[in-house]
């Protein structure tokens, strides 16, 4: 699967903001914090603004926060947010997909990456991140691939 640099950042973000608690972050020092270049940032912040996942305000005291507690926003809310439905195959889910001949069970093993991935990132909240007290399956698949 390829990470676009716009998911990445967003998802850094995103978690600089769950371990800061309710405390309002400008662009700069999210930024800052992550290494991410602000302008860059900036349009990225927008669209989880745009999409309900951020608050923002404007002012001293101003700038971006969580529109939901970290515990209740998930990395697959964020990557949604920014890339569209994940994952897919040329634009397709993998449920849609369809093979002839010898290739006909390569959907089979695209639905199963599919929901293999979509299972951590739809239960992997930034909370867990942010903490770093990822799920006991999360645990367990990183012991796996470590293997």
């Amino acid at each position: 699967m390829y990470v676009t640099a716009r998911a990445d950042y967003g998802l850094r973000a995103a978690v600089e903001l769950a371990g800061d608690g309710t405390a309002a972050r400008t662009v700069a020092q999210l930024a800052t914090a992550q290494a991410i270049p602000p302008r860059f940032l900036e349009n990225i912040l927008l669209i989880l603004r745009h999409a309900g996942l951020l608050q923002s305000r404007r002012g001293t005291d101003g700038g971006f926060r969580l529109a939901r507690p970290a515990s209740e926003i998930t990395l697959a809310e964020i990557l949604s947010a920014l890339e569209g439905p994940l994952p897919s195959i040329h634009g397709l889910p993998a449920t849609d997909l369809s093979y002839q001949g010898f290739a006909t069970s390569l959907r089979d093993v695209w639905l199963a990456v599919s929901t293999n991935l979509g299972s951590v990132l739809q239960n992997t909240t930034l909370d867990e991140v942010a903490s770093g007290q990822l799920s006991p399956d999360v645990v367990r698949l990183l012991a796996e691939a470590r293997e």
